[in-house]
């Protein structure tokens, strides 16, 4: 029996979104570099098209150029893509729900999706909480329907699941839960080059408290929250500092950075290497994620695996996977994010035994989360699905929901 042909369609990286690179990079890696499991089993491949610059080539720092040149790779040369090279792969599996639209270029009965959250569709489920244009909706529907016509989605976490199926947009055999893993490199032992680079970034004076915020700078993170927490936390330690790994800001959040007197009390870092980090976190006293909405929340795994005590928002995502080991406060209250770091930071000083079992507590929760376990969970749904299929049953795949979704 022949290898499974897998075509991975991964996100362009120019787009900017190193969480789901991260995920595709890190699928491959874990195939290939498993030989005795995979050689002869599956063979993946990526297939994500060179991204053709068009507009920002004539005006390179225009944002309607970026948007126009996302647009026409996303919608043009990536669906026609992968309809060119449909015969030559016995499954295609896309990365990012976002790109789900490709699904209506190729066989139904030969498509997987990951479905990290259902941010993507919210103009189209919760149209009164994120109001859009009629071509911004109109798009979010093709993308939706073709989730909903893929052969088999997967998503990180249980809630994610459990509100794709709460919505009636799929079926619960076509959806299985495959969490995704946490690289080696974060550690908490000490790796002194990536060190030295980390303490290079932040530029902290000794004896600073920091404070670590890793994601974007979105709506749904927070930030005016992280913000707040961090200028009330100050009024206790006045060396804190707060460190964070991302986009820039926007022009609101530095706004707010000036109202709360944070002006000097920020490092931000673009987006780094894995090793630099996984040094960021080992610095870092405590991680913040303040987010009102996540599917998995990758950052609190990697801070745990790095030894990094966690404060996060009450969500069913975040709570699944830190467990009982992450302190976790509901979104938007500052008195009880700022009480809760308070204690974690008073702990830290005073209570070094405790804190110290609460770092390995934490390193021992994210070892349940391995890239090498979502490999073996996602290559047998690739050998699940490679079996004969009944193409004439494709056009049955629509769900309750999706009339609505197309309207």
């Amino acid at each position: 029996m022949s290898a499974v042909r897998v075509a991975l369609c991964a996100d362009f990286v120019e787009e900017g979104w190193p969480s789901m690179d991260r995920v595709a990079g890190e699928l491959v890696a874990s195939v290939n570099r498993d030989q005795r499991r995979y050689a002869g089993v599956i063979a993946l491949a990526p297939v994500c098209p060179p991204f053709a610059r068009r507009a920002t080539r004539i005006w390179p720092r225009s944002p309607l150029a970026c948007n126009a040149d996302r647009a026409l790779n996303r919608w043009w040369d990536y669906p026609r893509h992968v309809e060119a090279i449909a015969s030559e792969y016995d499954l295609f599996h896309i990365i990012d729900h976002s790109y789900a639209h490709l699904v209506h270029r190729l066989p139904l009965s030969r498509t997987v999706v990951t479905c990290h959250d259902l941010d993507t569709f919210r103009s189209v489920l919760r149209p009164e909480d994120e109001p859009r244009s009629a071509v911004f909706r109109s798009a979010t529907r093709r993308i939706l329907t073709g989730l909903q016509r893929a052969t088999k989605i997967t998503c990180d976490t249980a809630a994610i699941r459990d509100e794709l199926l709460g919505f009636g947009l799929i079926s619960p055999e076509r959806v299985s839960v495959v969490p995704v893993g946490v690289s080696d490199a974060f550690s908490a032992d000490p790796d002194d080059i990536s060190d030295r680079e980390a303490a290079h970034l932040i530029g902290s004076a000794p004896g600073s408290v920091e404070i670590l915020h890793v994601g974007s700078t979105i709506a749904r993170k927070r930030i005016d929250s992280l913000i707040a927490i961090c200028a009330a936390l100050r009024r206790h330690e006045p060396g804190l500092r707060l460190v964070r790994v991302g986009g820039p800001f926007t022009r609101e959040q530095h706004r707010l950075i000036r109202e709360h007197g944070l002006d000097g009390c920020i490092s931000a870092v673009d987006f780094v290497g894995e090793r630099t980090l996984a040094a960021l976190y080992r610095r870092a006293a405590v991680l913040l994620q303040p987010s009102e909405r996540e599917g998995f929340g990758l950052p609190l795994l990697e801070a745990m695996a790095c030894g990094t005590p966690v404060v996060a928002s009450a969500l069913p995502a975040l709570k699944e996977v830190g467990g009982t080991v992450a302190e976790y406060c509901p979104v938007g209250d500052i008195h009880a994010w700022v009480e809760t770091a308070t204690r974690l930071l008073d702990e830290r000083r005073c209570d070094r035994a405790r804190w110290l079992a609460r770092r390995q507590a934490g390193r021992a929760r994210a070892r349940c989360f391995s890239w090498s376990r979502f490999a073996a969970q996602m290559t047998a749904i690739y050998q699940t699905l490679a079996g004969p299929s009944d193409e004439a049953h494709e056009p049955a795949r629509k769900t309750v929901r999706e009339s609505f979704v197309s309207s």
